[in-house]
């Protein structure tokens, strides 16, 4: 249920599904970041066992807030953490909320009939992030550790804007940001390419609630603790399952192999992270996320180039200096001309003899 709010006239139905994540009452705490219409949300929670009959020997909250932006709701960790152990220690005390929300407040978008949501206005305090690409802590490194060679078909699939859903069971957060990195992946800071889609947006955490939700959408990166959906496959293009990715979707079979060009942009990859132990201005997470921002720039600088040509003519050196391999890349290819309408012709010959 819903405890307390503010402000009391929000809109907040299904978000005590989304700020306390399936199976967390098997856990101590954990956090999570989740989708609420234009809203992104970071929760906090955690379980306190209780000598209380009517509480069932257990409490267990969430603190959370709600920001139009999710670039830095992790600024607020420290914050949300120490709430919600409050509130389980002495519930119903909200003065530190009710302060956080006088300091950060903003003014919330009003509704429309036809899209929920009107354009947002700016007040003197309000908290909307710079939109950029940012992270917390680790959470790029991480990411790219946990997956190893498999983060260069996660590449793939992001950068071609696929549903993209990740399984865990609890606890949820660290999940979170493998959603958060996702995107990062897709990044191309080209104005050429940004105009042709919509941001690559995440979901986050999603349940059975979101199920009418994710039916409507073309391209979202979600992660839930709910085995359900495994089965549910109309809702997703892929599957992450630990370290495993698949996809039930034939057209997209070849997609899930690694190619050797995809081993060689993976030891580049390492062989900064070398380097940059030893000198380096950037942080570990500045050069992952600095990597795959410059291979999708590459990538796209040579389309654009060749679809303003006179011939549009995009041949086996241009694939090479956009670093894909021209047999073993090609479905790939095929994908991102038709996923962002860049006009071009393919001058490579497939056909393999045997």
């Amino acid at each position: 249920m819903l405890e307390w709010c503010l402000p009391q006239d929000l809109n907040l139905d299904g978000v005590e599904f989304k700020s306390m994540a399936s199976g967390s009452h098997r856990i101590a705490n954990d956090f999570v970041y989740f989708r609420k219409d234009s809203y992104f949300g970071l929760a906090c929670f955690a379980n306190l066992p209780v000598e209380s009959e009517l509480e069932r020997g257990v409490r267990m909250k969430s603190v959370g807030i709600l920001s139009p932006s999710y670039t830095t709701l992790y600024h607020h960790m420290a914050f949300l953490e120490n709430q919600v152990r409050d509130q389980l220690r002495c519930p119903g005390q909200y003065s530190a909320l009710e302060s956080f929300f006088d300091q950060k407040k903003g003014l919330l978008p009003a509704r429309t009939a036809r899209n929920n949501v009107a354009a947002l206005s700016t007040p003197k305090h309000f908290m909307t992030p710079e939109m950029k690409v940012t992270h917390p802590d680790g959470c790029m490194s991480q990411f790219v550790q946990f997956f190893g060679e498999q983060i260069m078909v996660l590449w793939k699939f992001s950068l071609l804007r696929r549903r993209i859903l990740i399984f865990s069971p609890p606890p949820v957060g660290e999940v979170c940001y493998r959603v958060y990195s996702c995107c990062a992946l897709a990044n191309v800071p080209l104005p050429g390419v940004s105009r042709r889609l919509p941001p690559f947006c995440p979901f986050f955490y999603v349940n059975v609630n979101d199920i009418h939700t994710l039916e409507t959408e073309l391209s979202y990166v979600a992660c839930t603790t709910e085995r359900i959906f495994e089965e549910k496959k109309h809702l997703f293009d892929i599957y992450v399952d630990n370290q495993n990715v698949q996809t039930h979707r034939e057209s997209l079979q070849p997609l899930l192999r690694i190619t050797s060009s995809d081993r060689e942009k993976y030891k580049k990859l390492q062989e900064k992270r070398k380097r940059l132990v030893r000198h380096s201005s950037y942080t570990e997470e500045e050069l992952f996320t600095l990597f795959f921002s410059e291979l999708n720039t590459k990538i796209f600088q040579t389309l654009l180039e060749v679809a303003s040509s006179v011939d549009r003519a995009l041949t086996k050196e241009h694939v090479r200096r956009m670093g894909l391999d021209p047999q073993a890349d090609h479905k790939f290819l095929v994908y991102i001309l038709e996923t962002y309408g860049i006009d071009v012709m393919l001058m490579i010959d497939t056909s393999c003899c045997f």
